[in-house]
């Protein structure tokens, strides 16, 4: 996987989560899914990758998120950890506004309608 061409990067856990992000962002951005897991083969693929990029954690408040979310803090600290309010739980189905608040506090670029 090749992420030359951009400087930024958000891990999500599904597909729906990245929709809904692809529909904020008003900047190349790439999103990776990790479908709620992530081997530790796919882990070191990706710190390869990820390597002098600016990368996002955008997962759940619920377990599979936190535990993500604390396999990322251990291998990649370097990556900067997003919040959705915990009432939302899931990131697919928080409000665009809440997303893209979350999203503008870490300096990406969006959709201005989304405020």
């Amino acid at each position: 996987m090749e992420l030359i061409d951009v400087d930024k990067i958000i891990i999500v856990e599904g597909k729906s989560d990245k929709k809904r992000i692809q529909q904020i962002i008003n900047e190349p951005v790439h999103i990776i899914c990790t479908n709620g897991t992530i081997s530790v083969t796919r882990l070191d693929e990706l710190m390869e990758d990820l390597y002098d990029k600016e990368v996002y954690i955008l997962v759940d408040s619920d377990d599979s998120g936190d535990k993500l979310r604390r396999l990322f803090k251990r291998e990649f600290p370097e990556a900067e950890h997003l919040y959705i309010d915990r009432m939302y739980r899931e990131v697919a189905s928080a409000p665009y506004q809440h997303i893209a608040t979350v999203l503008l506090s870490a300096n990406i670029d969006i959709h201005t309608h989304y405020l």
